[in-house]
């Protein structure tokens, strides 16, 4: 089965799914690095891994199986041993009466299925799924990470045993472990804990932290002196907080990996952040945004001036759209400068400085530098203080187009807190144009997605009545919600993934009245309901309602 470079074509660009120069891109970078098309054009966010499957199913008349969407269970996975599922690139993912349904990158291989169903005795029911899917399967063919640990660890302790200076060989291999592991199971951060007594293993995943592994305590200094190798840290050094950073492959992908070590009472604890090349591919489309909304922000950033303030607390995903926005405006007719701390991904056309503070390279010098060095776009990683939001005022009145983040709890508090940092009113009122803000809430398993039915009067407790108002009731006053069971996909979690629930304000006249008259957060938030802005508790509601997220991550994420 030949996916022919006229295929993509007549289904990509005739059809209108991606511009001709885009497809032209992808197709010199597919030259250029000798890699597949369909990868390309996947890998640059053009169109989803998902899309394009259907697409090519469609085409070769199999059907298509998106198998990060289906739980499968070991017994049924191992009917193909790994080897064999490896180099023919197929997932056996069901067992039902009428045989094995067996998702494959090339349905159409004949002498494969039927050596499948001599070896089985059953019959083959072939599915197509792309590569890039068939490869994120295969980690499951590995070990539950307990059960690894439990079979190097005996291995360690007797090196310990052996050995008074060097770092045993399975320490390494528990390190490539934790780290294997937390990127096959989509963690941002994994946490390597101290105690009295135990090491504890932590690995964030879907923004909450969770507690998988316990280690005997004596492999702990091994473990942070690997990981201070790997990072090109001092190893003689732990009174002193470090940081550092380093890369690993997993799968496909090259992971980039940013190490911060401190001393707390119990030894030396420290995080890991991965970031891998899927964070990267985020568009505005996958982050939870509506399409006018999208249709917003898309008219605002292709002002040639003028400032975009993206608003949250902390790890509430402020930056990936910050990536976003910049992703759509990353061409070769414009210069785009950023001043960030850290920089989480490097992308290729932009030029990205790092905040070093023992160099005196701080956010408003950084900016200052930017300025001489005709930037049409500038990205500064966030608002700080006085100086820096002063001089990014300064730019985006100068025209140029800046984008930066800001603490500040929704879009109403936004303005006065820019007014307090002694922003002009007058400058604010010209230069900013558009305020996004923005919480993460997790996305409910599609796998084990179940409805139930709440009281209207307890939603009213939880919610308040205005918001709870607005819910669809059935004719019992009940309101249908939706959770996740917890399956082997979610690891009995009832969450897959994250989305974003979002408030956009643009900065429209009768905004701009209040803004010189400096009024408080309550009067502005008073303008945006007349304006008919929706808040960010509404687009949560209304991805509840549409089985998206759950009631509680919505409270969770929108409580101040």
């Amino acid at each position: 089965m030949q996916i022919t470079e006229e295929f993509f074509k007549k289904n990509l660009v005739d059809s209108g799914l991606i511009s001709q120069k885009d497809f032209n891109e992808a197709k010199k970078e597919a030259q250029e690095k000798k890699e597949s098309l369909e990868e390309i054009i996947v890998s640059r966010g053009l169109i989803s891994d998902e899309e394009l499957g259907n697409l090519i199913a469609d085409a070769i008349s199999f059907p298509f199986i998106n198998l990060r969407k289906v739980g499968i269970k070991k017994e049924t996975l191992e009917i193909i041993p790994e080897v064999v599922a490896r180099e023919k690139e197929a997932i056996c993912f069901d067992k039902v009466k009428e045989g094995i349904k067996i998702a494959l990158s090339r349905p159409d291989d004949l002498e494969f299925r039927e050596f499948i169903e001599r070896k089985t005795g059953l019959n083959v029911i072939p599915y197509f799924a792309t590569k890039r899917d068939i490869l994120g399967v295969l980690k499951h063919y590995r070990r539950d990470i307990k059960g690894e640990f439990e079979e190097i660890l005996a291995k360690a302790l007797e090196e310990l045993k052996k050995t008074t200076k060097g770092e045993p060989l399975p320490i390494i291999k528990m390190v490539d472990l934790i780290l294997n592991y937390g990127y096959e199971n989509r963690a941002s951060d994994i946490h390597i804990e101290p105690y009295r007594e135990k090491t504890l293993i932590r690995y964030r995943i879907d923004g909450i932290l969770h507690d998988f592994l316990t280690l005997p305590k004596i492999i702990h200094d091994f473990l942070i002196s690997r990981i201070k190798i790997l990072s090109k840290l001092r190893t003689d050094i732990h009174e002193a907080a470090q940081d550092g950073h380093f890369s690993f492959g997993a799968a496909d992908e090259k992971i980039d990996v940013r190490v911060s070590v401190v001393p707390i009472e119990e030894g030396e604890k420290v995080v890991l952040r991965i970031l891998s090349e899927k964070s990267r591919k985020f568009e505005l489309k996958d982050l939870g945004l509506e399409i006018e909304e999208i249709d917003i922000i898309k008219e605002n950033i292709q002002k040639s001036w003028g400032m975009i303030l993206i608003s949250g607390p902390t790890g509430c995903g402020k930056t990936t759209t910050l990536y976003a926005l910049l992703k759509i405006l990353n061409t070769r007719e414009i210069n785009i400068c950023t001043i960030e701390d850290p920089i989480e991904y490097d992308i290729e056309g932009i030029n990205q400085i790092q905040v070093n503070i023992k160099t005196g390279l701080n956010f408003s010098k950084g900016l200052r530098a930017i300025m001489r060095q005709d930037p049409n776009v500038i990205m500064v990683g966030e608002i700080r203080d006085e100086e820096t939001a002063k001089l990014a005022t300064n730019a985006a009145m100068t025209g140029h187009l800046v984008l930066s983040t800001f603490h500040a709890t929704d879009i109403s508090t936004t303005l006065p807190r820019l007014l307090e940092m002694g922003i002009d009113a007058f400058l604010v009122t010209t230069t900013l144009n558009l305020i996004i803000a923005q919480r993460l809430v997790r996305k409910i398993c599609p796998k084990c997605i179940e409805s139930y039915e709440l009281p209207f009067s307890k939603v009213v407790n939880l919610l308040g009545g205005e918001a709870a108002s607005k819910l669809p009731k059935t004719k019992k006053e009940q309101v249908r919600l939706f959770r996740g069971r917890g399956c082997s996909l979610c690891q009995d979690t009832g969450y897959l993934g994250r989305t974003g629930i979002f408030e956009i304000l643009e900065i429209k006249e009768s905004i701009k009245e209040l803004i010189m008259r400096k009024v408080n957060a309550d009067q502005i938030k008073a303008e945006t309901k007349k304006l008919g802005i929706k808040t960010m508790i509404e687009d949560g509601l209304r991805k509840m309602e549409k089985g998206i997220t759950t009631l509680e991550e919505v409270l969770r994420a929108t409580k101040e």
